[in-house]
């Protein structure tokens, strides 16, 4: 995501940069020219509690009135018989192919949705404990939304998220696998298969949380409502999009004290004996807008072509996008300087030249161009420019029905992912702009959005939004002096602090911005707070999206952990 942030952490249906990984940084320092950290006596360097910090840690939050109850369940997780059977559940999810397709069409007009149908009576069969204890409200047929009363109605719900639905399997990929894709296959470390990460992992995770809790004798003080939409993949609007609405009808707008879904992880940082993990939830993400463009003009046949056909008119308008990026911006109320900040302050292996240019640009605005430059020039581009700005990718392309006919129309698909300082507007008016030459150049008329711009004779230029897919820069989560934030945040340092297979000496715990977008999008109306994170390193999960997707058995059950441990503090608190 930064300089820090190299490798790709895919948790649920989201991409999140996630981190440059100790040799790399170790290499780039070299490259550079920096001291060791112990020679510039930065090692163990922490701002934990340090006042005027401008990423103050919040201590590490354990459940003191549930304190009992977490020891006991957390006793239980480590039995060889619960992690069976918890592998042995998420295998069986895994099995059942709930693949979405972007073709896909209405709930009970699709065939392709039966599998649902199948993944809800195992769901309810599973977990046999919360169906028949818990209010279970469908909505929209597959959505699920499971209502746990507690006993203060003074205190806002939490809302505990996860989706049912995966990413198609690529048929022509199947034998490039390690395991059958949809095999559930655990083999003493790995478990295998579409959906072990995205998102049946945590989703599976969070009902076995609830129904532990439900047989160990827990009454919450603080209602828990369990929400999972089943089109997140495509969109959400059938699932997560009615499940809000459905929500603020039931409980009021702004009503839920936080929200927690699928998101990015923590990043374990081993460089030079320093041992130091970082936690990244997700407290914003990107907005989103798919471009089509679309060119039509005279067909006939090709023994008689016109100086440029439409693939080739096409053509140009995709070199035009191309050599036409958005500006990014690093803006001091933005996320990603707080994440700068986060890691200057308290990553030891921080170069102390990039500590002191962050320091330095929090009120110079010529070491904040600096900042931008070093991150944009110098350190890993790609990553920083997807983070601080918009980017564009020309994802499909499609024209011409045969070899000697003149195609009539060709089209192209943008996929534009909106920088944190921008809007969809913008995004609009950036097309228009950089196209209206091209429709010059080729005295075609040019539609943008459903307006006519200018006018020519040979043809069609058009620009509109595909798939009805368009949606803004995410609000932020408050972590100023945040009680949701500071909850979660001390959750998260409890449980790696406390981890079996993460072991560290210090946990960071950072604002990230999401690259990517989640079933979030659609939780807007019901808090300020919302968290994307799923409890997994960049080490526990592999093959988000494509071949051979895995989670390390092991980070499934901290996952449960972490879940245990942030229902418990929540129903302690009193915000």
């Amino acid at each position: 995501m930064t300089w820090l942030f190299s490798s790709l952490l895919l948790t649920g249906g989201l991409v999140s940069v996630l981190a440059l990984t100790p040799d790399s940084f170790t290499a780039f320092k070299a490259q550079a020219g920096f001291h060791t950290n112990a020679a510039l006596g930065l090692s163990g360097l922490s701002s934990h509690g340090v006042v005027g910090s401008d990423c103050p840690q919040t201590p590490a939050l354990h459940p003191s009135k549930h304190c009992e109850l977490n020891d006991r369940l957390n006793r239980l997780y480590d039995s060889e018989r619960f992690k069976l059977h918890t592998y042995e559940t998420l295998g069986d999810a895994i099995r059942i192919r709930t693949e979405i397709y972007d073709d896909i069409g209405p709930v009970g007009g699709d065939d392709r949705w039966k599998v649902f149908d199948e993944f809800h009576e195992f769901l309810e069969d599973r977990f046999e404990i919360l169906y028949s204890e818990l209010s279970v409200t469908k909505v929209d047929e597959y959505g699920l939304v499971i209502h746990w009363q507690g006993s203060d109605d003074s205190l806002p719900p939490i809302l505990l998220a996860a989706h049912q639905d995966v990413v198609p399997v690529d048929v022509d990929t199947v034998d490039e696998w390690k395991e059958r894709p949809f095999s559930g296959h655990y083999d003493g470390t790995w478990i295998w298969g579409r959906g072990s990460c995205d998102d049946k992992g945590p989703l599976i995770a969070l009902m076995t949380v609830m129904e532990e809790l439900l047989e160990a004798g827990f009454t919450p003080r603080r209602t828990i409502v369990l929400a999972s939409g089943f089109d997140e993949e495509i969109g959400g609007k059938m699932g997560a999009l009615q499940i809000s609405q459905y929500l603020q009808n039931e409980y009021g707008q702004d009503a839920f004290a936080l929200v927690v879904d699928e998101g990015s992880g923590f990043l374990n940082m081993e460089s030079e004996g320093d041992n130091v993990i970082i936690a990244l939830p997700g407290t914003a993400e990107k907005g989103r807008t798919d471009i089509r463009v679309e060119v039509s003009t005279p067909g006939g046949h090709s023994s008689f072509p016109p100086q440029h056909t439409s693939i080739g008119i096409l053509s140009s308008a995709v070199v035009a996008i191309e050599s036409t990026k958005h500006t990014p911006k690093l803006l001091r109320d933005g996320t990603p300087f707080a994440t700068y900040q986060c890691i200057a302050e308290h990553v030891p292996n921080v170069p102390d030249s990039f500590r002191r240019l962050v320091e330095k640009a929090k009120e110079d605005d010529e070491a904040l161009c600096q900042l931008k430059q070093t991150l944009l020039e110098e350190l890993y581009p790609v990553q920083n420019s997807a983070l601080l700005g918009t980017t564009q990718a020309v994802t499909l392309i499609g024209g011409g029905i045969k070899v000697n006919a003149l195609p009539e129309s060709a089209s192209a698909i943008v996929s534009n992912r909106i920088g944190q300082h921008s809007s969809v507007i913008e995004v609009r008016e950036h097309f228009t702009k950089i196209l209206r030459p091209v429709a010059a150049d080729f005295n075609l008329t040019l539609e943008a959005f459903g307006v006519e711009v200018t006018t020519g004779s040979s043809g069609h230029l058009s620009i509109g939004t595909a798939f009805n897919n368009a949606f803004e820069p995410s609000p932020k989560t408050p972590t100023d002096s945040s009680n949701p934030y500071r909850i979660f945040s001390g959750t998260i340092r409890a449980v790696l602090e406390g981890s079996k297979i993460h072991p560290s000496k210090d946990v960071v715990v950072s604002p990230m911005l999401v690259l990517v977008n989640t079933d979030t999008r659609h939780y807007w109306n019901l808090t300020k707070h919302i968290f994307r994170y799923s409890h997994f390193s960049q080490e526990d999960v592999h093959g988000f999206h494509t071949v051979n997707e895995s989670v390390r058995a092991e980070a499934v059950i901290e996952h449960i952990r972490f879940l245990t441990t942030l229902i418990l503090n929540w129903d302690e608190a009193t915000v």
